[in-house]
């Protein structure tokens, strides 16, 4: 069982994007038999949390936070499988995705990692996905669409995606985010949610699923 210090330097290794020592603690406590969704909850994801507000604050850039988000992934991927047989709910379902025309992903790659890293299931639809994909991951059950955007010649593709899902799949909640997107367009078009960074893409998901929002 993992002590309370090696808890704390599993936080600082998240946070210094220190995938070695994550991977070697979280498997420690694997092969120790310790809760595992204890500590994603206590331990993994406050730190994520912390990396968040650190770039938010304007304390650390997009190279630190990937780094840490990735050292964030190796723990996720030793903890998945045994939480998955245990049937642990995940906090909510998400999928995401660059809209049509859109071949950017470094964004989206992070708001994924940060999603996970804050207890989400999410299904990654890559790039220049078009509106009936977004519409078939809400069929499989995905309660929220993160849609991309880095140019602003594909910024208007969102309000297609807002508009067939309006039509289709109308109870699915839709957050948009990406360099050229902003609150106003947001609600322009009628998406429930905005993130101006990763770490507002969680929040976003968070409130319109009805979540309590540090």
């Amino acid at each position: 069982m993992l002590t309370e210090d090696e808890k704390d330097e599993l936080f600082e290794a998240i946070c210094d994007g220190d995938r070695e020592t994550v991977v070697e603690l979280v498997t420690k406590a694997r092969d120790d038999g310790d809760d595992l969704g204890a500590l994603l909850d206590d331990t993994m994801i406050p730190a994520m949390g912390e990396v968040g507000d650190q770039f938010s604050a304007g304390e650390i850039f997009v190279p630190e936070m990937l780094v840490a988000a990735r050292a964030m992934q190796g723990g996720i991927d030793i903890i998945e499988p045994t939480l998955a047989s245990t049937a642990r709910e995940p906090l909510g379902r998400v999928c995401i995705g660059s809209v049509k025309g859109d071949l950017h992903d470094i964004g989206k790659n992070l708001v994924v990692m940060m999603l996970k890293g804050a207890g989400f299931e999410v299904e990654d639809l890559g790039v220049d996905v078009p509106d009936e994909e977004f519409e078939k991951a809400v069929a499989r059950g995905n309660q929220v669409v993160c849609l991309s955007a880095l140019l602003t010649t594909t910024k208007p593709q969102m309000i297609s995606v807002v508009n067939h899902l309006r039509q289709t799949c109308n109870h699915a909640k839709v957050v948009i985010g990406g360099a050229v997107i902003t609150q106003d367009y947001a609600d322009k078009i009628g998406a429930d949610g905005f993130g101006e960074d990763a770490p507002g893409a969680v929040k976003a998901v968070k409130h319109v699923l009805g979540m309590q929002v540090a």
